[in-house]
């Protein structure tokens, strides 16, 4: 399956995320993206940090918000390879893998829980299969 395939199928047609991406682990590259959802480089690099155990990086997210596609988000929860980030009523869950990190947005009437359900799986999925 192509990585864009991963961002329509297993996360947006869930349901539970409305637009998503999937950037490499270090954070210089999307490999797939929704049309509505480009992340700037400093955003993935940022992401890459924190969820590569960067303690100074998730600092600052948590002072200053996580910027997720030219949007301020208030950091909510980053532990280990998961990050969820809030903006009003709308949300980011962020898992990282062995060499990616799959970045899934829902929407006012998502479930913040549904949609960390749903990009955890797809990287777990991704985990199982070498990625």
């Amino acid at each position: 399956m192509s990585w864009q395939a991963y961002v329509d199928t297993s996360l947006v047609a869930t349901g539970h995320i409305d637009k998503g991406a999937i950037i490499s682990a270090a954070g210089d590259s999307a490999w797939a993206a929704s049309t509505d959802f480009q992340l700037k480089p400093e955003e993935m690099k940022a992401i890459s940090a924190i969820v590569g155990g960067d303690d100074a990086a998730k600092d600052k997210a948590f002072a200053e918000g996580l910027y997720i596609a030219g949007g301020r988000y208030v950091l909510a929860r980053a532990d280990g390879r998961s990050i969820y980030a809030r903006q009003g009523r709308l949300g980011v869950a962020i898992a990282k893998t062995k060499q990616a990190i799959v970045v899934g947005h829902h929407g006012e009437t998502g479930v913040a829980g549904n949609a960390s359900s749903t990009v955890e799986g797809l990287a777990d999925y991704l985990i199982g299969q070498g990625y």
